[in-house]
C-alpha cells in the first residue's frame, strides 16, 4: 500500500533523470509513477537472463532448490550507457544513477565507467545498501528531482536516505550467502549449527550476521522488534520483502501493524532473482527508512 500524501508528480516535469538497478525491487507501478529507469542485473547457471525481464523470483526459487548453482553478474557498462543515452534523448539535463552497494556488486563501478562517455552529466551514488534500502533512496531522489533540485542535491538526497535506512533479513540458512561469497564460511557454519536461524543486516555496505534465533516465528517477531527500534518513535516508511514465503511476509506485516510504529508508506514485494540467489527461498526482510515529507501516518 502507499498513501496519497507525498506522491510524485509526473516525471516529465523533471530535468534530472534517475536511474537505478533491478535490485531495488521497487513495485512496477511505483517505478512507472516515479519515472525511474531500471537497468537489470544478469543471472547465469541454473537460470539465465536479465533479472525481472527473463528471470522471475519464482524461477530462481525453483532453481535454488535444485543441485545447480545460480550465478549473478553486474550489468554491462553498455546497458547503463544506453540508459543514460535514453535519458538524454528524453530531454534530461543530467542523470543521478543510484545503485546497490559496491561491496556486494560491481554494478556501481560499471555505472562510473558508463558515465565517463555519457552525453550528459551523470552522478553515480553508491547506496551502500540493497533491496528497498536502495529503493527508498531512489524514490527520495526522484521526489527531489520532481521538486526541481539540481543533480548535486538529488544525489545528496539519495545518499542521505540510504544512510539513514535499516535493512534486516531473516533467513533459514546462510548456505546460499556462503556459496555466493557474500559471507564467510565460518560464520555460515555458526549460523546453521544447532538449527539456529540467523538474522542479518546491511552494515558498511555488507550483509553480515546480527543475531540468531531458534525458530522462524521468533525470527519474524524479532524483525518486527528491530524495525520498531530502528523507527525510534519517528514516522517511517517500511518495505517487507520475501522470496517464496508470502505467508511469512503477511505475518510480519500483521506484526508491524500491531506495533506502535508510525507508518508512512508500506510496500510488500518479493525479492528478485539476484538477491534471492544469495539469501534463498524462505527469506523475509524488512527495510525501515525516514518517511518522506508530507506523508501522514496510518
Amino acid at each position: 500500500m502507499a498513501n496519497d500524501a507525498g506522491r510524485l508528480r509526473p516525471a516529465a516535469r523533471r530535468k534530472v533523470a534517475v536511474v537505478t538497478d533491478s535490485t531495488a525491487y521497487l513495485p512496477v507501478d511505483v517505478v512507472a509513477e516515479a519515472g525511474v529507469t531500471v537497468v537489470p542485473l544478469q543471472l547465469t547457471g541454473a537460470v539465465s537472463g536479465a533479472e525481472g525481464v527473463d528471470v522471475s523470483p519464482s524461477d530462481v526459487a525453483a532453481a535454488l532448490r535444485g543441485p545447480d548453482r545460480v550465478l549473478t553478474s553486474r550489468p554491462a557498462p553498455a546497458a547503463l550507457a544506453a540508459a543514460y543515452q535514453d535519458c538524454a534523448d528524453a530531454g534530461a539535463d543530467a542523470v543521478v544513477s543510484v545503485h546497490l552497494s559496491g561491496e556486494l556488486s560491481g554494478t556501481v563501478e560499471c555505472a562510473r565507467v558508463a558515465a565517463r562517455d555519457a552525453p550528459l552529466p551523470v552522478r553515480v551514488v553508491d547506496s551502500r545498501s540493497t533491496v528497498m534500502g536502495l529503493g527508498f533512496a531512489v524514490l527520495a531522489a526522484a521526489r527531489a528531482a520532481t521538486a526541481g533540485a539540481d543533480e548535486a542535491a538529488v544525489a545528496e538526497r539519495a545518499a542521505e536516505v540510504a544512510a539513514a535506512g535499516r535493512t534486516l533479513f531473516y533467513v533459514d540458512t546462510l548456505e546460499h550467502l556462503r556459496r555466493g561469497g557474500r559471507i564467510g564460511a565460518a560464520k555460515a557454519l555458526l549460523g546453521t549449527a544447532l538449527s539456529i536461524k540467523p538474522i542479518l543486516h546491511v552494515s558498511g555496505g555488507l550483509i553480515v550476521p546480527l543475531e540468531r534465533v531458534r525458530t522462524p516465528s521468533r525470527g519474524l517477531a524479532r524483525l518486527a522488534e528491530l524495525a520498531a527500534d530502528a523507527a525510534g518513535g519517528a514516522q517511517v516508511d517500511i518495505a517487507v520483502h520475501h522470496l517464496a514465503a508470502p505467508e511469512r511476509a503477511r505475518q510480519l506485516v500483521e506484526q508491524l501493524h500491531a506495533s506502535e510504529i508510525l507508518l508512512g508508506e508500506l510496500y510488500v514485494s518479493e525479492v528478485g532473482a539476484v538477491v534471492g540467489a544469495h539469501v534463498g527461498p524462505g527469506v523475509v526482510g524488512v527495510v525501515v527508512a525516514p518517511a518522506q515529507p508530507g506523508q501522514r501516518a496510518d
